[in-house]
């Protein structure tokens, strides 16, 4: 299992003639079955598809029903534990806490894989890899 980042669900929506491959690439891990997400990145997503200045901007209650839709896949919740990981890990690899949440949400569901192009795909976060799968 693998845990998906914000960015490859918004590639998935993305309507951008600039951003097709990406977005071909992000509808192709969707459908790929082996795909986690986390609460954070649900949220992270809502925010940015909705976000005003975006050139491909979702009204509000279709970024919702996308939200919804994604639950179909395993979904890490927050919790307590998480937060406190997340906190070692921004300040062991000084990376920001919401990546380092992510990465602790990813280790939380038993994933040793997330897939984002926000992270060095070069660092061991303590046995969590990075793969951007748009580079």
């Amino acid at each position: 299992m693998r845990l998906a980042d914000t960015n490859v669900l918004l590639y998935a929506i993305s309507t951008d003639p600039r951003e097709e491959q990406k977005a071909a690439v992000a509808t192709a891990l969707l459908d790929g079955g082996d795909i986690v997400l986390s609460v954070q990145v649900l949220q992270e997503f809502y925010v940015q598809a909705t976000r005003i200045g975006r050139p491909d901007r979702l009204d509000g209650s279709v970024a919702a029903e996308l939200v919804s839709t994604f639950q179909r896949f395993p979904v890490v919740s927050l919790t307590p534990q998480i937060v406190t990981a997340a906190i070692a890990t921004h300040r062991r690899h000084g990376i920001s806490y919401w990546d380092a949440a992510v990465l602790e949400a990813a280790r939380s569901a038993g994933c040793d894989v997330v897939l984002s192009e926000d992270l060095s795909p070069t660092v061991d976060y303590g046995g969590i890899r990075v793969e951007n799968p748009f580079a």
